[in-house]
């Protein structure tokens, strides 16, 4: 499959290598490098190595081979079911758990689970890596999340998704004291211009992103909140609240590199209330996860 870019002001005297890794989302910068090693891009119509430098304006084509999709397999799993239908089935994800399969986690997913519990009835819009996910959670974030057993209720879902009417309350534990009792956070998210894994906020290429935050608590050096989602953006609250100079316990990415708490895994967010409208009745239903055994003992220390 081929792949056209073109350099912008912006992206100029980067390495190539260094260049399309920032562009091409969900291929690795060594992975690049393999194509780059057997020919497979070229820039103005010229092989190049990954070294090269680009400038504005350089026409960059690039042949990224077709991905195997390798067979996912059902899994026993003692799922927390939070409630189940013929279109829907809701789970309360613990912490560590990888939604779906993707490089390095192919087995022990929330999709493995659901495949063996499910029996085959999850829908296939995104495909055989991510059936029934029509939204998800990071790994270390715990809570309820919604997975569709149709392609009908997959669509009715992504719509609500689309046009922000599903209600999603997340809890956090955030770094330093937060005065105002409450605030909203509207800064546009997109991909790190130079950390692939990282998102980050961006004016010209980002998405619209909107948190709304309210204080529940507060601590010596910490602050519990609720997080309101009008959008759901990769990483989301971790970024906004990263992006105010609050960013989640836990959280090494946008946080600090040494977490305070020893033992802490992760960031410290649940999602908390997912509200939607069910995609065969048209009834509003609301679904909640009690905060994770570790969450309610660090609020009863930070007292």
């Amino acid at each position: 499959m081929i792949q056209i870019l073109t350099v912008t002001e912006e992206g100029k005297d980067s390495r190539l290598d260094a260049f399309l890794s920032s562009r091409l989302e969900g291929l690795s910068r060594s992975y690049i490098q393999k194509v780059l090693k057997s020919g497979g891009v070229a820039v103005n119509g010229k092989p190049a190595k990954s070294s090269f430098r680009v400038s504005s304006g350089d026409r960059i084509e690039i042949d990224v081979p077709e991905p195997e999709e390798p067979e996912i397999l059902a899994e026993a799993m003692d799922l927390d079911i939070i409630y189940e239908d013929r279109d829907i089935i809701l789970i309360n994800k613990p912490k560590g758990m990888v939604v779906h399969p993707a490089a390095g986690h192919y087995s022990g997913t929330l999709v493995n689970g659901l495949m063996a519990h499910c029996r085959g009835d999850l829908s296939g819009i995104n495909g055989v890596l991510r059936p029934g996910i029509v939204h998800r959670i990071d790994m270390d974030t715990t809570g309820v999340l919604i997975v569709c057993k149709n392609d009908a209720a997959h669509q009715s879902i992504a719509q609500q998704l689309k046009e922000h009417s599903i209600t999603r309350k997340y809890y956090a534990i955030v770094h330093g004291v937060i005065k105002e009792e409450e605030g909203t956070v509207n800064a546009p998210i997109g991909r790190h211009p130079t950390d692939r894994k990282k998102m980050s906020i961006l004016a010209h290429n980002g998405r619209d992103a909107v948190t709304h935050y309210r204080v529940l608590q507060r601590f010596e050096k910490y602050t519990y909140v609720e997080c309101r989602l009008e959008t759901g953006r990769t990483h989301q609250i971790r970024v906004h609240m990263a992006s105010i100079h609050h960013p989640l316990l836990g959280d090494r990415v946008y946080g600090p590199a040494k977490c305070p708490i020893p033992g802490l895994q992760g960031q410290t967010l649940h999602a908390g209330v997912l509200g939607i409208i069910h995609p065969r009745t048209g009834e509003y239903m609301e679904f909640s996860a009690p905060l994770p055994e570790y969450f309610a003992e660090l609020l009863k220390k930070l007292k």
